[in-house]
């Protein structure tokens, strides 16, 4: 069991201090419960769920409820925002259902997804060494952090606006978001499913304008989130803007379009018919003509 890994050690440390950092600005101008920054207070037990999740996930060698409980951590983070802030109003109940509805669909087809997949194998290497498995565990601490603080924040927030026009566009943009995630999901497990498709590449639906609309999806519903919250935001509050901007560097440039293009590449580079496609499709924003 490898555990003397300075370098790891050092992750989880800076990773930890990040935070701590997007706790303290955004809890400026934000509720109070028993003195303390209800925001604060929310970064600090999505922080904690995760590390009491990983005891049994370590001692069981297994990852395959780390989707689950991050999911659940934004549903139960959501829902107690709302219980904690002060004058909740309109806005703060549609910025917990957008965020409780998209955790738990995402949260449901990701576990069923690895059900069925037996394991997933970015775990493989990491699994062993406490350290490195504790800081996946606590990166994903960070993940729903940054990508939920502009909703989070928007609910805790001592500034209350009735719905407007940020908040009519907010919600369009996320349904046009949380659609395309949908449906490319839902076209892909399809495609899975069909035994006459074993060993292809999708290149149908809405993956014949993107090799990852899925993605697109995914970055366009946390825009609409954070156009909802704009009107509320104050002084360091605004660190919320971080949301999106997150979401998108790490699904373009970390764990989402290059560990599955990489992986593609391997299993299908060189067929022609593979080539064309990735010629012809762009990466990540759906092509709209024919």
């Amino acid at each position: 069991m490898k555990s003397n890994d300075p370098k790891a050690f050092i992750i989880f440390l800076m990773v930890v201090l990040i935070g701590f950092l997007v706790a303290w600005a955004g809890s400026q101008g934000g509720s109070l419960v028993a003195g303390i920054p209800v925001f604060a207070l929310l970064v600090g037990l999505i922080f904690l769920i995760q590390w009491l999740a990983f005891i049994p996930a370590f001692l069981k060698q297994t990852e395959k409820f780390y989707d689950l409980t991050g999911s659940l951590t934004y549903i139960s983070m959501a829902a107690l925002a709302l219980l904690l802030s002060q004058d909740i109003d309109a806005r703060s109940f549609l910025l917990a259902a957008l965020v409780m509805i998209w955790a738990g669909r995402l949260g449901t087809f990701l576990f069923r997804r690895i059900q069925k997949a037996g394991r997933d194998d970015r775990f493989d290497e990491i699994k062993p060494s406490w350290i490195r498995f504790l800081n996946a565990w606590t990166i994903q601490a960070l993940w729903v952090t940054f990508t939920a603080s502009a909703a989070l924040i928007g609910i805790s927030t001592s500034v209350r606006k009735d719905l407007d026009l940020f908040a009519l566009a907010g919600f369009l943009v996320w349904v046009t978001g949380f659609s395309l995630e949908v449906i490319a999901d839902l076209q892909k497990s399809r495609f899975n499913a069909d035994p006459a498709n074993r060993g292809k590449f999708i290149q149908a639906g809405l993956w014949s304008r993107s090799r990852h609309p899925n993605y697109f999806g995914e970055i366009v519903l946390w825009i609409g989130v954070m156009i909802i919250s704009l009107p509320v935001l104050q002084g360091w509050q605004w660190v919320a803007l971080i949301s999106p901007v997150f979401v998108t560097l790490l699904i373009t440039r970390v764990s989402g379009v290059p560990l599955l293009e990489k992986k593609s590449d391997q299993k299908w580079g060189g067929q022609a018919d593979y080539e064309a496609y990735k010629k012809r499709t762009p990466v990540l924003i759906l092509r709209l003509k024919g």
